[in-house]
């Protein structure tokens, strides 16, 4: 596949987009993007990954975090067991834990690499629980993300020839048949039910 980077960069800022828009996504939350860089150029995931599509992907996410300002959380490849990359202050504010390694290309990945060298402080932590986020090319963030993962279905479905999953997380819904979820049946609620709970 002829990559163009332009092409994909503006299509990870439109999927970005989407995504933040779904989660509400506020200040100094966690995104965690996966991406296959040989994926994106159609080969087999771990093969042929180049630093020039993750320039051109770090660069559609870049646009979306400089305005909204959520921390971006890079996975590393198999290699060095799924560690992400993110800033020092990221992972100080959620107190993680931080794991000795410099993703390379051939060891963590090309867009797990190329943020490492673009970051202001990188630093690697072994997991996260993030608020939202992008699989590019079938990577499995599942174990990084919070629980309760919502699909969120991209317009684009593929990035180059990567396919392209996102969520959302939301908290757990608790309680039973009585439980209220929204803010408009709690308020709807008749006052002095007689099957109350103490």
């Amino acid at each position: 596949m002829t990559m163009d980077p332009v092409q994909l960069s503006n299509d990870v800022e439109t999927v970005i987009r989407e995504l933040a828009s779904a989660a509400r996504l506020r200040e100094g939350q966690l995104l965690v993007i996966g991406c296959s860089t040989s994926e994106v150029l159609g080969q087999r995931i771990g093969t042929s990954g180049t630093l020039e599509a993750a320039e051109a992907i770090y660069a559609g996410v870049e646009n979306v975090r400089r305005e909204l300002l959520f921390y971006p959380v890079f996975q590393c490849c198999e290699h060095l067991n799924r560690a992400l990359v993110m800033e020092r202050e990221a992972a100080e504010r959620y107190g993680l834990e931080l794991v000795s390694a410099i993703p390379v290309r051939k060891a963590g990945g090309s867009m797990a690499a190329y943020a490492y060298s673009k970051l202001q402080d990188a630093c690697l932590a072994e997991t996260v629980q993030a608020h939202a986020g992008i699989d590019i090319g079938d990577t499995l963030i599942g174990m990084h993300l919070k629980r309760v993962a919502v699909p969120v279905r991209p317009s684009i479905r593929s990035i180059g020839s990567a396919h392209v999953t996102m969520a959302y997380t939301r908290p757990k819904l608790i309680g039973g048949e009585r439980a209220v979820y929204n803010r408009e049946a709690a308020n709807s609620a008749a006052p002095g039910n007689s099957n109350t709970c103490d």
